[in-house]
């Protein structure tokens, strides 16, 4: 079995994302966002094994190279006001392939790890992180242990993060979890001396009638 990298990358709120857009605009977001990773991969020599909702499969055959990627993912091709927050995990190891998937404790594990980032986070495992440990621009944040289900121990979790990145971010929509620039945002509310923006008046008026759905 040959080694490589299994990257998961999917839209971080999705459900968040079509109770508040619809299904027609969630599914052009997804379209838009899968159109935009393949388009990467050749750079990377990455391969596109497949598509599980909002979610996409992919093999790369360097840590290092994947590590990258996935930074491109999360950074940089879906950006900007009204764009969704995107999330990957990433793991590298052998797995069984057939007929163009792949299968095993590697492509599992990376899945997990997935399911565990944030938006706009890039997550790995401390294995990984080894394979590529001197990234220009790049530094591993620690995570810590964590118990993943269907994993017997816990795994040592490392955030990828680049260096000198931009000093600002865009708010995030609590409703749908877009990113909102305030000075475009169609509303902006104040809750306990924060303020929340918002990407259109319908999330507005959702976040007004049950802001405790929303925030913690």
């Amino acid at each position: 079995m040959d080694a490589a990298t299994f990257l998961f990358a999917d839209i971080a709120g999705f459900t968040a994302l079509t109770e508040a857009h619809g299904d027609e605009e969630a599914a052009d977001l997804v379209a838009g966002f899968c159109r935009a990773v393949q388009a990467e991969l050749p750079a990377y020599g990455g391969v596109h094994l497949k598509t599980i909702g909002d979610a996409l499969m992919l093999r790369v055959p360097d840590p290092a190279g994947a590590v990258l990627l996935a930074l491109r993912i999360t950074h940089e091709l879906m950006s900007g006001h009204g764009a969704p927050a995107v999330r990957v995990g990433l793991h590298h190891g052998p797995a069984v392939e057939r007929d163009g998937d792949f299968f095993g404790a590697t492509v599992n594990l990376a899945a997990r790890v997935s399911a565990e980032a944030g938006g706009g986070e890039v997550l790995l495992t401390g294995h990984t992180a080894a394979l590529a440990p001197d990234l220009d621009g790049v530094r591993y944040e620690p995570r810590g242990r964590r118990t993943l289900r269907n994993v017997r121990e816990p795994v040592e979790l490392f955030a990828a993060v680049r260096q000198g990145g931009p000093a600002g971010r865009l708010a995030i929509d609590p409703v749908c979890r877009m990113a909102v620039d305030p000075e475009r945002a169609a509303g902006r509310l104040m809750l306990d001396d924060t303020a929340y923006y918002f990407c259109t008046l319908a999330c507005a008026g959702e976040f007004a009638r049950h802001p405790e759905r929303f925030v913690p």
